[in-house]
């Protein structure tokens, strides 16, 4: 899958005093878009728990901020995986506002894949890997 695109509204609780958004809230509404993009590909997370033993956790992320959101403004949060391990992918993820385009935020994303009991490093599932690798 290429780039997947999901749409965000700023909430007020989202804000800081300043009325801009909370630095760190760009790195929720990037969790959100890759929990949406995996749930485009025909991914829940809880299942993955469940059938293949996997959870995923965020190995580093590098962020860049370059305008502020506000309240109100209707985002858009990129996600397009630009490098795919045998155990992790790593994903670059864009926040721009609607409608201008204009980009707020750029991030580049490694998670890993853990074993859901030992939390240690195993291999993505088979499945995901080839429709993860396919959008290259």
């Amino acid at each position: 899958m290429n780039e997947f695109l999901w749409p965000v509204r700023v909430y007020y609780e989202d804000t800081d005093s300043g009325g801009v958004v909370y630095y760190a809230n760009y790195l929720k509404f990037m969790e959100r878009a890759r929990t949406e993009w995996l749930r485009a590909l025909g991914f829940e997370q809880d299942e993955l728990i469940r059938e293949e033993g996997v959870i995923f956790a965020v190995r580093s992320v590098q962020l860049d901020y370059l305008l502020p959101a506000r309240f109100n403004d209707q985002l858009n949060v990129s996600s397009q995986v630009i490098k795919a391990g045998k155990a992790s992918l790593t994903l670059e993820q864009i926040i721009s506002r609607q409608p201008d385009n204009a980009v707020l935020c750029k991030g580049i994303v490694k998670i890993a894949s853990l074993d859901a009991a030992s939390f240690r490093v195993t291999t993505l599932p088979e499945a995901l890997l080839k429709k993860t690798k396919q959008g290259e």
